[in-house]
């Protein structure tokens, strides 16, 4: 297992790959780490999962989400990855978009034992997980170093493999886009945000302000961040 790929050019969608890459139709879903539920959404009109349930840590972004009236095959539920509000053996496919990290790292074992836990057996799980790298990293890291918890996300995934709770199926590494129109806006959606506390100094949000700058064209500032997906599979 890698944690990067450094050779990796390819721009994707990650909810399309995962759309052709996942045995979707008829399938129970449980997606961890919902956020805004964007992905929820394309998931769910895709009229392609039987049921979706969809959890999230962070209180005020659940009560945003639960004001959701117009996706029927959607439950929203409040929690965390390491207890999971769902059956064993109840699920086909367990997505985790970029959130696995978040989870306290003390707990990140017992996340992945919960995974495998509530996956029926064959069953699929789709982790994917920012790669340390690329210009947007050089920004972020400024106020939001993420460095050790990602490593130590990888080593959980890698102790879930090599204790045999779940087997890696592939590995999937690729670039995908990160748009921002000017620095208010970059500022909204990851600075801002409901699921961290980020209290920037005055100085230390001028030395993000100009960092952002040494990237900004007419047409705003436009990042390819590198990603990788571990898709791993219950033993049956």
């Amino acid at each position: 297992m890698r944690i990067a790929d450094p050779t990796q050019t390819t721009v994707v969608n990650e909810i399309r790959l995962m759309l052709d890459e996942l045995p979707l139709d008829g399938a129970q879903v449980l997606e961890l780490g919902c956020g805004k539920a964007d992905k929820t959404r394309t998931l769910a009109e895709s009229g392609r999962p039987r049921g979706i349930l969809a959890l999230e840590v962070d209180t005020i972004q659940h009560a945003r989400n639960l004001q959701v009236t117009d996706l029927p095959t959607v439950a929203f539920r409040h929690g965390g990855a390491e207890a999971i509000p769902a059956a064993d053996a109840s699920v086909d496919i367990v997505l985790m978009f970029k959130s696995l990290h978040h989870v306290p790292q003390e707990m990140m074992d017992q996340a992945l034992g919960e995974i495998a836990r509530v996956l029926r057996p064959g069953g699929l799980a789709w982790i994917s997980e920012p790669v340390y790298a690329g210009d947007l990293n050089e920004v972020t890291t400024l106020y939001h170093d993420e460095k050790i918890v990602r490593e130590a996300a990888f080593a959980a995934i890698r102790r879930a493999v090599d204790a045999g709770l779940l087997t890696l199926e592939r590995q999937l590494f690729f670039l995908t886009r990160s748009h921002f129109d000017d620095f208010t806006q970059f500022e909204a959606r990851m600075i801002q945000v409901t699921h961290s506390d980020h209290r920037l100094s005055p100085e230390l949000y001028e030395r993000v302000r100009q960092r952002f700058a040494d990237f900004q064209t007419p047409a705003g500032v436009t990042f390819y961040p590198p990603q990788r997906v571990d898709l791993l599979k219950k033993p049956a």
